[in-house]
């Protein structure tokens, strides 16, 4: 098995606090209502829906490539703004990867915003090598995810207040 890592950072006028609720508290019920299109529905599979070792199975709409991914959250801080979990099951995984493990932290930015930095682990199977364009494909759609909310909690400034 490999590792490849990558990471990420971006910015947002989105106070720390607002986004990590969003992204990381309340997406159960956000998620499927800003990218209806995408996602059908995000359920509890197992545990409390919040703390370390729930998981959570994110359905996505008939005709999309894809059908569903679980997560397993192992870190909620929210006083330090900290999500870690991983990827453990779902067709993106396929014959290529045995687990993806995220982490996310989010910091307050001069500008009243945040910083969003983002540490995400794929463990490949085998001995395969994930290709540049596997990780750009996936660090492309979570930026449509991330920008997309972004866009609704500052056109609904009362949202994750």
């Amino acid at each position: 098995m490999g590792v490849a890592t990558y990471t990420h950072e971006v910015a947002t006028s989105v106070a720390a606090p607002r986004m990590f609720k969003a992204l990381y508290v309340d997406s159960d019920n956000l998620l499927p209502k800003v990218m209806p299109q995408i996602i059908k529905s995000i359920e509890i599979v197992h545990g409390n829906g919040s703390g370390a070792g729930t998981i959570k199975k994110m359905n996505f709409h008939e005709g999309d490539n894809l059908k569903y991914v679980k997560h397993k959250i192992e870190v909620v801080d929210v006083d330090n703004l900290i999500c870690k979990y991983s990827l453990v099951e779902g067709d993106v995984m396929g014959d290529k990867l045995e687990s993806v493990d995220y982490e996310a932290k989010i910091e307050a930015s001069g500008n009243g915003g945040c910083v969003c930095k983002n540490t995400i682990k794929y463990h490949t199977k085998g001995d395969y090598v994930l290709k540049e364009e596997e990780i750009k494909e996936g660090a492309d759609k979570a930026m449509e995810l991330f920008k997309v909310v972004e866009q609704y909690l500052l056109a609904n400034p009362s949202v994750c207040a």
